[in-house]
């Protein structure tokens, strides 16, 4: 369904010499190098000639273009520069088809990369020579590819796409400085240092490596001694010096510990590294840095990147390697060449979605006019509008002209969405302590209290969790807590006001706008997971409990790690409501799992589904189950053709599934949003589990409808709205409450 268009996605074909082959080989080293530069001399050596054109990583696989000997062969060597003698054996395990080697064309594509002069840092290529400096705010942003090889219904593709690394011109050292002249010697130095330092990434230039600080050793320093893998005790000043010509300046500075994983002998074992301080440049933005309009917009020049400038630089890629001899011959050895531009995709755009609002005539007060109806919200009523009759207001005595004009606004307001918003019970604070905060909710709130508001002066984590824990877990109730500078701009404070209306409508249960759904009897579920420190993660599970799928039924559990395991218990639930509000079970139940990476694909079918089937074979029910995976975090970018080279971002509603989509899985791309700046997202469906056989047109059209649906933004998202619940339920729990919110919140959007 939906209406052609001329497309192309950053896929370029790859195509294979007829009757090519591939010959796969085992490597294994007496006594075992760790050195993956020693390893693939080594393999080099014992070669020669005949593996002139090979693919190995200095890892376990080594790939040849034809067979060199049939069995296992052992070859003496020495490590460069020494003279230990090292025995390389090289084991034949099998011919593979070229299609079935992707490892082999991402070692290929990895040594291309390489010949072009990319460096590669982290597990992408940037060009440090091409890096533009931000000197106001001590960045540097570094422009790169994404390079990677898959198997797609269309056949063989490389897909690339340009990224940006953000590196401060900031070593770890430098900011150690500016925390010391900041706190002095004091004892708080060392845990201020740590709060800065431990968990951010670094980037250690003399090898382009980046590494997660693990703690901070403020006992070791560059001049203490190490074990160093040759067998001599050295210090870290000698070692940078002799291996890579670097002099340390302040021998003094602690040293930063960070725990690496390494495979020996097949087995995981953990290893401890210390870095220099003054060599490990901070990577990425500071939450400080994220909040400052300023340097986002600075650094938004550069990494930024619209349809045409990401066209032009896969066009210049294409050039780059036709041009360099190296690289064609790389490809040649094994018969491979690379088509002359990216893939034409069959797209189609859906229909446009009309988005219904509430009030006299409802059918005619509708909206279609494409992913945002901002205005539209604000010239109509809403679909469920609900009545506050007693509410309480809290503020501190310097936000009580804020306060004042809120509660005037806000009442005022309520005749628009079609609602009637009684004057509230005002509670005036002596000043903004989290105790006091604590008592005047305990004090205050009453049985009969429908929503608690709360004017604070500024943004403090501890002082909005109490406020959430005391709403969600010892006295349930909606809550809204609103920073006193959100009401300071007398331009857009009616707007402002306005939707924090619509957001306690949401909190007390109403709806706020709906698409036209065309079937009955479907459950949707959404699942997202928060991830907090200690390996503690919040699951949150919403199901929708009405036909236009507007109203749902929220949990959150507590659990180890991404895959959740107590799905069961919070279906039963959802399904129970179900019954009882509708008066059956679902005929079909749609669940959009979000956060699940390819590599969990075959964990989360195995794992997860099961529990959604385990329970309807308990209930011994006819309902169905329909698992859909949603990715986010893709490297496919689509893009709408105009002219002969010219491109532009998709329209909203745009859906491919074919050509660039994975042979081996049922799944499709939409693009739901409509983006001016920048290149539009995709979004990857992956369909695990499909009990009901729903149609594809069917279930991208559900997506898309889903999309508009969430509340607390008049436009389109990038998933569908029960996901984005989800993920706003798992991450207040996980970040702020911390205990599990009451049941008589769970039927109403509280989180929102």
């Amino acid at each position: 369904m939906g209406t052609p268009i001329r497309a192309t996605a950053n896929y370029i074909f790859l195509k294979v010499e007829k009757d090519r082959g591939v010959f796969e080989y085992e490597v294994r080293f007496q006594p075992e190098i760790d050195a993956k530069s020693y390893r693939k001399k080594l393999v080099a050596q014992a070669l020669g000639e005949q593996g002139a054109t090979r693919a190995y990583d200095g890892d376990v696989f080594l790939y040849l273009p034809f067979q060199v000997f049939t069995d296992r062969q052992e070859f003496e060597g020495v490590i460069p520069h020494t003279s230990d003698r090292v025995t390389t054996i090289i084991i034949y395990k099998r011919k593979r088809k070229m299609g079935e080697c992707l490892h082999l064309y991402n070692v290929l594509f990895k040594r291309i990369m390489h010949i072009l002069l990319y460096k590669r840092i982290g597990r992408n290529y940037f060009s440090p020579d091409h890096k533009q400096i931000v000197p106001q705010h001590k960045l540097e942003v570094l422009p790169g590819f994404v390079v990677h090889v898959d198997e797609m219904e269309g056949g063989l593709m490389l897909c690339l796409d340009t990224q940006h690394k953000v590196i401060r011109s900031q070593t770890v050292y430098e900011l150690m400085g500016e925390i010391h002249s900041a706190v002095g010697g004091d004892r708080s130095y060392k845990g201020k240092v740590r709060d800065n330092v431990v968990g951010s990434c670094v980037l250690t230039k003399y090898n382009n490596k980046t590494y997660t600080v693990d703690d901070v050793d403020f006992d070791t320093c560059p001049r203490s001694v190490f074990h160093a893998s040759d067998g001599s005790d050295k210090t870290f000043i000698d070692y940078y010096k002799q291996h890579h010509n670097i002099t340390i300046h302040d021998p003094d500075q602690p040293m930063l510990v960070t725990k690496v994983t390494k495979r020996v002998n097949g087995e995981k074992q953990e290893r401890i590294i210390r870095l220099i301080p003054e060599l490990s440049y901070l990577t990425g933005l500071t939450d400080a840095m994220r909040s400052d309009f300023k340097v986002m917009k600075d650094v938004a020049a550069f990494t930024r990147v619209t349809p045409g400038q990401r066209s032009l630089a896969l066009r210049t890629y294409l050039e780059r390697v036709k041009q360099s001899e190296e690289a064609q011959n790389v490809l040649a050895g094994w018969g491979l060449t690379l088509a002359n531009g990216t893939a034409d995709l069959d797209a189609r755009v859906l229909p446009q979605e009309a988005i219904y609002f509430g009030g006299p005539h409802a059918e005619e007060r509708k909206y279609v006019g494409g992913s945002d109806w901002n205005k539209a919200v604000s010239d109509n009523n809403l679909t469920g509008p609900i009545d506050i009759h007693t509410w309480q207001l809290y503020y501190t005595r310097r936000d009580q002209k804020h306060a004042a004009n809120f509660a005037e606004t806000i009442v005022r307001l309520g005749r628009g969405m079609g609602c009637i918003i009684k004057n509230p019970q005002h509670v005036m604070l002596d000043d903004d302590r989290t105790d006091t905060y604590m008592t005047a909710i305990r004090t205050n709130v009453t049985s009969d209290l429908q929503v608690a508001v709360f004017i604070c002066p500024t943004i403090r984590a501890d002082r909005y969790s109490i406020i959430k824990k005391m709403c969600c877990v010892n006295h349930p109730l909606a809550s809204q807590v609103i920073l006193s500078k959100t009401l300071s701009n007398q331009n857009k404070v009616r707007t402002i006001i306005h939707k924090i209306g619509m957001q306690i409508t949401c909190k007390l249960g109403g709806t706020l706008w709906c698409v036209k759904i065309p079937v009955s009897g479907w459950m949707v579920c959404g699942i997202d997971v928060y991830h907090g420190a200690n390996k503690q993660s919040v699951c949150g599970l919403v199901s929708s409990i009405n036909d236009s799928l507007t109203k749902y039924y929220s949990e959150a559990m507590f659990q180890d790690g991404e895959i959740g395991d107590f799905y069961k218990v919070a279906f039963r639930k959802s399904l129970m409501l179900h019954k009882e509000r509708r008066g059956s079970f679902p005929q079909k139940v749609i669940v959009f799992r979000d956060g699940v990476g390819d590599g969990q694909l075959d964990h989360c079918r195995r794992y997860e589904v099961t529990q959604f089937t385990d329970v309807i074979k308990e209930l011994n029910i006819d309902t169905t189950i329909t698992y859909v995976v949603v990715q986010k975090r893709i490297n496919t970018r689509i893009f709408k053709m105009v002219g002969n080279n010219d491109c532009d971002n998709p329209p909203s509603g745009t859906v491919v599934d074919s050509i660039v989509t994975r042979r081996y899985l049922a799944d499709f791309y939409l693009v739901p949003q409509s983006v001016r700046q920048g290149t539009v997202n995709p979004t990857h469906y992956i369909i695990v589990h499909d009990d009901a056989n729903i149609k594809p047109d069917h279930l991208q059209r559900l997506a898309y409808k889903l999309c508009h649906l969430y509340y607390n933004w008049s436009g389109t998202i990038r998933v569908p709205a029960p996901c984005l619940y989800a993920h706003k339920l798992a991450a207040l729990v996980g970040q702020y409450i911390k205990k599990i919110p009451a049941g008589e919140l769970n039927d109403k959007l509280y989180y929102l």
